[in-house]
């Protein structure tokens, strides 16, 4: 059986990345005070009392929509429910019931989805009474917590597993090869990601920066599995104007420490720029194996010399990293992102790889002979054994 899911799901600015945050005991979801931060699905492996869940972080549920990111917000809250085990319906006991909580409740009680009401912002004892409006709601006893403090939010979870379905699998048995999508804003992350599942599941709008969280997601391909973390673009430093956008560059660095193999994307039409290297150098410097994909290759006038004169003007750029795996994709089309999967196999198959100590050794003797080394304060140097430790 599949690990569980647990979504949270509610309107905006009711605590929702809050409470996810408590949950996975780290801060990972965006927290702030401005609405809308949380636009795509967010994932997580936790567990509670030794049982493993997959936690889902949402964006905030509208009714009425004010532009195509608000109509994808709405998508993306929609498509967690649907593949939820259980739903967290998060509410304000400040506010009461509003016009967003009871279309969300209704929805619940008519797709017959299992759901606990967790009325939010109790922070006192004096406060627990107020949770007892949310009954309205019709989908059995609110829970009354603060995620904020911490409060209650054990006895949450300890309804949480009492209500999920059992599993099999636990999160030490994810054999997964951990692959990092990064890049500039709009050079394509999420729709390369997408063109690989073969759906919507991340944010795609011609507006820059959309993707704001990195996002998790799993494909199988050739008896391989990947997990893609999709992250928000990098931009340079002095370009980073939001306290949220600072947040969202941090978490691309820290999907760097997740990964193993980094897939830079560029879009052809800029070629490499600096900004490009300087995240090709934090990859290398994570000591992580790395991809440079050349995307939306559908939108370059070419002949058959066209992709050599390119990879040989990108290699010129990348100096001493020339030795870097390339490929030119389209996600709009679907050109190559398959093969970039393999490619990256490729590339981790190398990371991965241990060298036998006695060979290693034979190559050590061979440099020795051709290149003795030096003295050392008069001292001869004697280089006997090496092997490789990590």
């Amino acid at each position: 059986m599949s690990t569980p899911i647990v979504a949270i799901v509610g309107r905006p600015n009711v605590g929702k990345s809050t409470l996810f945050n408590r949950i996975i005991r780290r801060r990972d979801a965006i927290v702030d005070a401005e609405s809308g931060v949380t636009r795509d699905r967010h994932y997580e492996h936790t567990e509670w009392c030794g049982k493993p869940f997959i936690i889902v972080d949402t964006g905030g549920y509208m009714v009425h929509f004010k532009d195509d990111i608000d109509r994808g917000i709405r998508f993306q809250v929609e498509e967690a429910i649907n593949e939820a085990d259980l739903v967290l319906l998060m509410t304000d006991v400040r506010t009461g019931i509003t016009d967003i909580d009871q279309v969300m409740g209704k929805t619940l009680l008519k797709n017959r989805k299992p759901a606990i009401v967790v009325a939010n912002k109790v922070d006192s004892f004096h406060l627990e009474g107020e949770a007892g409006i949310f009954i309205g709601l019709g989908l059995g006893e609110p829970h009354p917590v603060s995620a904020m403090h911490g409060r209650r939010v054990g006895d949450l979870l300890d309804e949480v597993i009492a209500r999920l379905p059992e599993t099999g699998i636990t999160q030490e048995e994810d054999d997964s090869i951990p692959v990092a999508i990064l890049g500039k804003p709009n050079v394509g992350k999420s729709s390369i990601v997408n063109a690989l599942l073969g759906k919507d599941k991340m944010l795609v709008t011609d507006i820059p920066g959309t993707t704001r969280d990195s996002v998790d997601s799993f494909i199988e391909r050739s008896g391989r599995l990947y997990r893609l973390i999709d992250t928000a673009g990098l931009r340079k430093r002095k370009k980073v104007h939001e306290n949220i956008e600072y947040y969202s560059t941090l978490r691309a660095v820290r999907s760097l420490e997740q990964c193993r193999v980094a897939v830079i994307i560029v879009d052809v039409r800029e070629g490499v720029q600096h900004q490009d290297l300087k995240i090709i150098d934090m990859a290398i410097r994570a000591k992580r194996g790395v991809v440079l994909v050349l995307n939306k290759w559908d939108l370059v006038n070419k002949d058959d010399k066209t992709y050599i004169e390119t990879e040989r003007r990108v290699r010129e750029k990348l100096g001493n990293s020339n030795y870097i795996e390339i490929i030119s994709t389209s996600a709009k089309i679907k050109i190559r992102v398959f093969k970039m999967l393999d490619i990256c196999q490729r590339v981790y198959d190398e990371w991965s790889k241990n060298v036998e100590t006695n060979r290693l050794n034979t190559m050590l003797q061979e440099s020795i002979e051709r290149h003795h080394p030096a003295s050392h304060r008069g001292k001869q140097v004697t280089v006997k054994y090496c092997t490789q430790t990590k």
